[in-house]
């Protein structure tokens, strides 16, 4: 690992100086809202690094944040929870640099007396392979769906688990569309499906999810983004509008 790249840990004070890595345009809707996210969740135990090169480059990043403040269906008394974690381009892969930022998660943990720390994991779009935590000493604890649940214990105790998202979708009758903005693309993903069903006359019930224990009950296993129809889970995880005209169509007869 180059000695020259460091990490680089985002707070109210210094967010402005560093921004929040996923949205670099600080005029977009998206990075107004995910900056308001942050800042509230901020105090709850939510925290943001960055690696960055000796150039000022960010080469990836991680949040997380205490599981009983973590916005996904999880339970898991005293331990921290990792949201999101990506390194950006291809040729900074494979270079140990998200093994760096989980091993770094991994001291936070110890250093605060936290019982483990817990990741959700996936092959699916939009989540971290599973693969990265096995190779850092993570051990399955679950799997609901295309979901795996990944953990690391730092003591003995009970095993994390997942809620149950599947039963609550039954409760969602007609068009839902539900998201948290943990995820700076939500605010786009949601405008532009708002405005297309409103072009073709579906009636979409948008909800905005506000706190941590709303998205540990969410109707599906992301957590901060769910689209239902009728009881149905469509995509559980943000779209383009292209996507949604697609599903419109096979599901209304709409023509695109």
């Amino acid at each position: 690992m180059d000695d020259k790249i460091k990490i680089v840990s985002v707070t109210p004070d210094n967010v402005d100086t560093y921004g929040l890595f996923c949205v670099k345009n600080k005029k977009s809707p998206g990075y107004a809202s995910k900056l308001r996210w942050f800042i509230q969740e901020y105090p709850h135990g939510l925290r943001l690094k960055l690696l960055q090169d000796e150039a000022g480059r960010q080469l990836g990043f991680i949040e997380y944040t205490t599981a009983e403040h973590a916005w996904r269906p999880i339970e898991a008394p005293g331990h921290l929870f990792i949201h999101c974690m990506f390194v950006y381009r291809n040729e900074d892969k494979g270079k140990g640099l998200a093994s760096r930022l989980i091993q770094d998660c991994l001291e936070d943990a110890r250093s605060s007396g936290k019982a483990g720390v817990v990741a959700m994991s996936s092959d699916g779009a939009w989540i971290t392979s599973r693969h990265i935590f096995l190779k850092n000493g993570f051990r399955q604890a679950g799997n609901q769906g295309r979901f795996e649940l990944m953990h690391y214990p730092l003591s003995e105790g009970a095993l994390p688990k997942f809620r149950d998202w599947r039963s609550r979708q039954e409760g969602y009758q007609g068009w839902h569309l539900l998201y948290a903005n943990q995820c700076p693309w939500h605010q786009k993903c949601v405008d532009e499906l708002q405005h297309y069903a409103n072009e073709v006359g579906i009636s979409l019930k948008v909800s905005e999810i506000s706190d941590a224990a709303a998205a540990q009950s969410a109707p599906s296993g992301f957590g901060v983004f769910a689209l239902i129809k009728d009881g149905q889970l469509l995509e559980g995880h943000y779209i383009s509008k292209t996507r949604f005209r697609n599903i419109v169509k096979s599901t209304e007869g709409i023509a695109p």
